[in-house]
């Protein structure tokens, strides 16, 4: 079975978990910061991805690094580690987080511009998007000085290139055809 199917089944169990506790969004924020913990702390992903330390170590160290959090998350994250599909555990967060901005009617949008946007220029935008798309959108920003300025808005597979740089070498394509 492929990675992203494995993933998605282990995001829809804990999705299904989440609503039944009634703690569907604390699961998103849970899952996504235990994800970036591994990925950002070495011993911690050095410990948790060897094949040497034992799946039962794994998932006491992983019990007892989350005390405070709800008994069924830590149980599901420890039948992640006994069937060594740990190592998927961003792509478990990002399907996540698809089921939940599905239920919320919610749309994730990358937003590319040539400089660091003001707070007001970003909700200016995102309430562009949200008017446009007929949802709330969760922007994510990001700043590429080579755009020259405009902007460029991907929406899943959508991508709307409103750059000076595209403007430009289509205009080069132009005058040279």
């Amino acid at each position: 079975m492929r990675s992203e199917t494995i993933a998605r089944n282990y995001a829809e169990t804990l999705f299904e978990l989440g609503e039944r506790d009634g703690n569907t969004e604390r699961y998103a924020d849970l899952l996504d910061a235990v994800a970036a913990a591994i990925e950002q702390t070495p011993r911690v992903q050095a410990v948790l991805m060897s094949p040497k330390v034992p799946k039962s170590e794994k998932a006491r160290i992983l019990a007892g690094a989350l005390r405070e959090t709800p008994r069924e998350f830590v149980l599901f994250l420890q039948a992640m580690i006994k069937r060594g599909r740990q190592q998927l555990l961003r792509e478990v967060a990002t399907g996540y987080l698809g089921l939940l901005d599905q239920k919320l009617d919610r749309v994730r949008a990358g937003v590319t511009l040539a400089r660091t946007p003001d707070e007001r220029l970003k909700r200016t935008i995102q309430d562009g998007l949200s008017r446009q798309l007929g949802k709330q959108v969760i922007p994510a920003f990001t700043v590429d000085p080579e755009i020259l300025g405009g902007t460029i808005i991907r929406v899943g597979e959508r991508v709307l290139d409103g750059s000076v740089r595209r403007r430009m070498t289509k205009l080069r394509r132009q005058l040279l055809s």
